[in-house]
């Protein structure tokens, strides 16, 4: 396997015996290869760095506002709602500016920024400064975000794109992994200073997470462009070399129902989060610690299958095909997690972990399906634009995820999960419909390539 690759290395002879010689390389060697590019290795590290201190965060910020600083469970829930709400118009801009100014420059200061408030909240009084705080975070994390994946889609072409998400997204969760492992020092301890110190330190951690962004290669900002023109004394060679002036995502339908249907499927994460904790509790004989269980099967499996199986996603036919199997993996999930209720303990455990297994599979391959999208179908003269749009779908996604969740199979049992499992169906073949109309042009054209008379 060829995770990354920024040019065609084909000579004109079909490499039969290619594929044997990569499988039999290791992950490890293959991985360290890939690794060459050096923006993928400058994101890598700074990833690898940073996420530790936000996987601190995810881990202790909600008991810390809660238990240390006494906010109410509704206080907290307005706080990480209105923040988020500021973070989806924040991933538009982002991306925005990141097709007129440096992407690398402020990739730095946005993720040097956003260490700078996560350290902020154990200096935090009360309801109004934890708010404050907590939008400022969400705003940076957005934009910082945005910027990213407007990096990404100019850095790399066709199968490197999705690669290098997959990669970054594995190294994510290894880090989150450690970083909610550490915060486990302040949960043992349990003092106010224990919570203050650690929170501090991981604040530090994401700001030295930025520090390699700094040595971006330049090539990863957006060129210099203007306005297409129409002046026939200029020759047609020279007007296509100019940089141009993209499209407005909000003036592509494909590209927005493109963008909701994925915020639809991306609902699955706070299912994942939020819906399945709460059933286990509410609505099963399981014990509770299954709940961390699950999230360590989740974090497992996203780690060693997310690189491998979003390869070749890049392709529109391919993408469109994952992401159906991802959505009929969604839709067994929910089956096996309704059918855990009202059973005793030990197959309601086996449901369950059955269920999530199949969870962490269909959100692997709907992501690997609807990154290849994002990338293929936005306009490349304003790719920030597009991943800032692509961004606030899955915020909005994620905001909207608890309450359809609690709407349908925390409410209903079974007739809510049935109907969570159409909606997450349904999102998928639409997806795939997209994806099976875009690629059609692409085709007809091969094939018309394939058909044409050879010169000599």
């Amino acid at each position: 396997m060829q995770l990354l690759s920024n040019s065609d290395p084909a000579t004109g002879v079909v490499p039969v015996q290619q594929p044997n010689t990569e499988s039999k390389r290791g992950f490890a060697r293959r991985l360290a290869d890939s690794l060459s590019d050096p923006v993928l290795r400058i994101l890598v590290i700074a990833t690898l760095i940073g996420r530790v201190g936000r996987g601190v965060f995810a881990t202790i910020t909600v008991l810390f506002i809660t238990f240390v600083l006494g906010l109410t469970v509704g206080e907290a829930a307005i706080v990480l709602g209105i923040s988020s709400a500021v973070g989806i118009g924040a991933s538009y801009l982002g991306g925005r500016l990141a097709d007129s100014l440096s992407a690398r420059r402020m990739l730095f200061w946005l993720m040097a920024a956003e260490g700078l408030a996560l350290a902020c909240y154990p200096f935090a009084g009360g309801f109004t400064s934890v708010l404050i705080i907590a939008c400022i975070a969400s705003m940076l994390s957005s934009a910082s975000n945005a910027t990213r994946m407007a990096i990404i889609a100019r850095a790399f072409e066709g199968p490197a794109r999705v690669s290098t998400r997959a990669i970054l997204r594995t190294v994510t969760n290894v880090s989150m992994a450690a970083g909610a492992a550490l915060a486990g020092i302040a949960l043992l301890v349990n003092t106010p200073t224990a919570y203050r110190v650690v929170l501090i330190g991981a604040g530090a951690v994401y700001v030295i997470g930025a520090i390699p962004v700094w040595r971006l290669p330049q090539r990863v900002d957006a060129p210099k462009r203007t306005a297409a023109t129409h002046d026939s004394s200029q020759p047609a060679v020279s007007q296509s070399a100019a940089p141009r002036l993209g499209r407005s995502p909000f003036r592509d339908p494909r590209y927005l129902v493109l963008t909701a249907l994925a915020a639809v499927f991306g609902m699955q994460f706070g299912l994942a989060e939020v819906g399945v904790p709460l059933w286990i509790v509410s609505h099963t004989t399981a014990p509770t610690v299954l709940v961390s269980i699950l999230l360590i099967v989740n974090t497992v499996i996203v780690i060693i299958f997310q690189i491998p199986l979003s390869r070749g996603t890049h392709d529109l036919r391919k993408a469109g095909k994952v992401v159906t199997i991802a959505g009929v993996l969604m839709a067994l999930a929910c089956v096996a997690y309704a059918l855990s209720a009202g059973v005793s303990m030990v197959p309601a455990i086996a449901l369950l972990v059955v269920a999530a297994i199949v969870h962490a599979f269909a959100e692997v391959w709907s992501q690997a399906g609807t990154w290849g999208l994002s990338f293929e179908l936005a306009d490349e003269a304003n790719a920030g634009a597009y991943q800032g749009v692509f961004s606030m779908g899955f915020g909005v996604g994620a905001m909207a995820a608890p309450f359809v969740v609690a709407g349908t199979a925390l409410a209903f049992g079974m007739p809510g999960w049935i109907a969570l499992a159409a909606i997450f169906l349904a999102a998928a073949l639409g997806i795939s419909a997209i994806a099976r109309r875009a690629a059609a042009p692409v085709a007809a054209t091969a094939l018309a390539a394939a058909a044409a008379p050879r010169g000599n």
